[in-house]
């Protein structure tokens, strides 16, 4: 039945991280909602993409920081789908700069989006999960979030803040068969790199390499699976040991 099949979220899916995971958990087998906020023609591609190995999605365009949005998305959701089984939330910005120069507005903005974002949707998403006593909730946190990296307090603090949350809400909602878990990149090939300084970072990575989007989502797929039912509040690096 077409209402069995689990269905998954994922934020800011149009590219990067957030496309690499939406295509694997597609693989895997689950219907795919592709947010995002601007990029629809990027988000239409992927979900041609998925479309052309079988798989099957939708796209959602809203912004994860607007809760009224949210919620018309998750009466969506109920109304459609009927459940939600999978909350990724990947959708994330930066705005880097010395706290001492740093615009209100910056520090506003990133929090918003890495992590208020992040309880505007795990609110709705628990409840349908609840229905079903089955569920995976995974954020794309940062090793920025875990060390600390100058010029970045507002994305730092925002990272940190989504480990934070993830932690308190698996121990809120463990016994209900709800896992949630976070997982951290270090220096990953995507835009939000392109402008680093790549070989100063590689002298800083013992495997002296930027990681890939796909070994990223390969982790979050595996949160995301019936192997991981025992994995819960865990913060997971994809960072080449770099932390």
């Amino acid at each position: 039945m077409e209402n069995e099949k689990r269905i998954a979220l994922v934020t800011g899916a149009s590219r990067g991280i957030g496309k690499s995971i939406a295509l694997k958990l597609a693989k895997m087998g689950f219907k795919v909602i592709i947010n995002f906020s601007s990029s629809e023609n990027e988000a239409k591609k992927v979900l041609e993409e998925i479309e052309n190995f079988g798989g099957q999605g939708r796209l959602a365009c809203f912004d994860v920081t607007d809760r009224k949005a949210c919620k018309e998305e998750f009466s969506k959701i109920t109304e459609t789908e009927k459940r939600l089984d999978v909350l990724i939330h990947n959708a994330g910005i930066r705005k880097d700069g010395l706290a001492v120069r740093m615009k209100d507005e910056d520090w506003d903005r990133v929090i918003d989006v890495n992590l208020t974002a992040f309880f505007n949707l795990a609110k709705p998403s628990v409840k349908l999960m609840l229905k079903n006593k089955w569920g995976r909730i995974v954020g794309i946190s940062s090793t920025s979030g875990q060390a600390g990296v100058p010029g970045q307090i507002n994305y730092s603090a925002s990272k940190a803040g989504l480990i934070g949350a993830l932690k308190s809400l698996s121990k809120e909602i463990g016994v209900r068969n709800i896992t949630v878990n976070a997982v951290s990149p270090g220096f990953i090939e995507t835009e939000m790199t392109e402008a680093l300084d790549r070989e100063k970072i590689i002298e800083t990575i013992p495997m002296q390499r930027f990681g890939t989007v796909a070994e990223v989502a390969s982790v979050a797929g595996f949160l995301c699976s019936e192997e991981a039912s025992y994995v819960t509040g865990q913060v997971i690096g994809v960072n080449g040991g770099i932390y």
